[in-house]
């Protein structure tokens, strides 16, 4: 009995600590990425989704902490899905109210990543479940899954080269089903919203895809607030 009780407090403790490693890994990623007070980011972006035509775009990506984001292209109108303002990762770390579960090892091209669930402590928060797929070395996250309430689920995968130093990626790509893709007010560009016979109802349920290619940034030298209204 007794060395069944020291069993079951060993493992206990084994998975107390092991809770505690992966608190401490986001933490750490969290500092990283905290190192952003703000930016300016000029790139291309590619939007694919069937029911839109939308040439690839220059645009600028404007960030102010903790939460603010901002995409403009330059015919002023941007892609991207509600919900998706976490291109900017740190917006996945900004509180503090989730339970981090270690969900075990996996692969990014060839490299091993700690795989991450964050799971909200408010049952009435927006997003469900996060899973991040963290650079253990480097402290970055090149892949998260997110699931919410109302905006669907998004998947970001990040490749990272000169700004690593700062966690932030030179690509962006992220998925979503387009079921959930919500057309921004005064696109005039020549699209089908789904509602025409000629448009088959498979359609709406397809993935969509948007790739960011950033070519600069401008870090923490201030970004006016009128940029985010």
């Amino acid at each position: 009995m007794k060395q069944m009780i020291f069993s079951l407090l060993a493992l206990a403790g084994a998975s107390n600590a092991q809770a505690q490693d992966v608190t401490a890994l986001v933490q750490k990623v969290k500092a990283k990425i905290d190192l952003v007070n703000d930016y300016e980011a000029a790139g291309q972006m590619k939007t694919n989704v069937s029911f839109l035509k939308v040439p690839v775009s220059t645009i600028k990506v404007y960030y102010k902490k903790p939460n603010k984001l901002k995409i403009k292209s330059e015919k002023g109108i941007s892609f991207v899905p509600r919900g998706a303002v976490s291109i900017n990762v740190g917006a996945l770390l900004n509180t503090t109210a989730y339970t981090v579960l270690d969900a075990g090892m996996d692969k990014i091209d060839g490299k091993p990543v700690k795989v991450v669930k964050l799971l909200p402590v408010d049952d009435n928060a927006e997003v469900i479940l996060s899973t991040l797929y963290i650079d253990e070395t480097n402290l970055i996250i090149r892949k998260s899954k997110t699931t919410t309430k109302t905006n669907g689920s998004y998947q970001l995968e990040m490749t990272y080269g000169k700004y690593i130093p700062y966690g932030l990626p030179d690509k962006v790509v992220f998925s979503f089903n387009t079921r959930d893709y919500k057309l921004p007010k005064g696109v005039t560009f020549d699209f089908d919203d789904g509602t025409s016979n000629n448009t088959p109802a498979a359609d709406k349920n397809k993935q969509g895809r948007a790739e960011i290619s950033f070519s600069s940034y401008t870090i923490n030298k201030g970004v006016n607030d009128s940029v985010f209204q």
